[in-house]
C-alpha cells in the first residue's frame, strides 16, 4: 500500500468514531470513503453495531451491501445523522469541491439531509483556494453544447479563465444518454453519471475565491443539475499526512 492509499485507509477508518449504534448515516463516494464504509461493516460483523447506511451512489451502494450495511431510501427516514463523505479539495472555510467520482448530485441530496457532515481527506486535499481540481458541473445531456456556451459566457463575465471540458472516460465506444449520441474521442466516451447526465469540468486554477457566490450563479442556469461547490455543509475534516489523523473543526 502506498503512504497515499496509507493515509487515506486511516482517515476513513477515524473518521467512524462519530457513528453509533441507532444512526442513520449517509455514505459517500470515493477512494477515501470505502475504508470507512468497509469499517462500518466490520463493526456491524464484530462489535454489533446498529445503523441505517444511504449510499450515494450506485458504487457505494454495491460496496455497502458487500460489507453487510442495511440501506434504506432517504425519503423513508426522517433524516440522517451524519455523513462520511471524501473531498477533492477543502479550504479554511471548510467549503468543497466534490465530484471528482462523478456523484455530486447525489452527495448534495444526501448532504443537505444530514445533521452533521464529516469529511475524509488526505492532506493533499487541503488548499488555501478552491479550483485548482477542475470544478465539476452535471448538466442534462440535452442541448448540453447550449448549457456549456451559457456557463462560458457566465464565467467571462465572472473573469474566469480556462478550459470547460466534457468528462471523458477511458473506454472507447458511443454512448447514447437521453436521445443524445456523444461520440468517443481519443480520451474515451462520454462519462455519464448514475442519474443519466453527463459532466462538464471547468479547468480554472486556484481561483475560486467567492465559491457561495458562483455556486449561485451556476445553479440559476437551465440544464444544471448541480455543481461542485459543497458550501457550508461540512462541520469537521478527519485529516491524514504521514504524521497521523487530525481533527479539523469549522468553528
Amino acid at each position: 500500500m502506498s503512504d497515499v492509499e496509507a493515509q487515506k485507509e486511516a482517515a476513513g477508518i477515524a473518521a467512524c468514531e462519530v457513528v453509533k449504534t441507532g444512526m442513520n448515516v449517509g455514505l459517500g463516494t470515493g477512494s477515501t470513503v470505502k475504508y470507512t464504509v468497509i469499517e462500518l461493516g466490520r463493526r456491524i460483523a464484530e462489535e454489533g453495531l446498529e445503523i441505517i447506511g444511504v449510499p450515494t451512489s450506485i458504487a457505494t451502494e454495491k460496496l455497502a451491501l458487500e460489507v453487510g450495511i442495511p440501506l434504506a431510501d432517504l425519503g423513508d427516514l426522517e433524516g440522517l445523522d451524519v455523513v462520511i463523505d471524501g473531498t477533492d479539495e477543502f479550504d479554511g472555510d471548510f467549503q468543497l469541491i466534490k465530484g471528482g467520482g462523478g456523484a455530486l448530485l447525489r452527495e448534495k441530496i444526501v448532504a443537505q439531509a444530514s445533521a452533521s457532515m464529516i469529511v475524509v481527506a488526505d492532506g493533499r486535499k487541503k488548499v488555501n483556494t478552491l479550483g485548482e481540481f477542475p470544478l465539476p458541473i452535471e448538466i442534462t445531456p440535452f442541448s448540453w453544447v447550449e448549457t456549456k456556451r451559457q456557463l462560458s459566457i457566465l464565467f467571462a463575465t465572472e473573469g474566469f479563465i480556462g478550459d470547460i471540458t466534457l468528462r471523458r472516460k477511458k473506454e472507447l465506444g458511443t454512448v447514447s444518454c437521453d436521445g443524445v449520441e456523444f461520440p468517443a474521442n481519443e480520451k474515451g466516451g462520454v462519462f455519464v453519471t448514475d442519474n443519466g447526465n453527463v459532466i462538464l469540468d471547468c479547468h480554472f486554477g486556484a481561483s475560486i475565491v467567492d465559491p457561495i457566490g458562483l455556486e449561485t450563479a451556476i445553479l440559476s442556469k437551465a440544464g444544471v443539475a448541480q455543481v461542485g461547490l459543497f458550501n457550508n455543509m461540512c462541520d469537521a475534516v478527519y485529516l491524514a499526512d504521514p504524521a497521523g489523523v487530525q481533527i479539523l473543526r469549522k468553528n
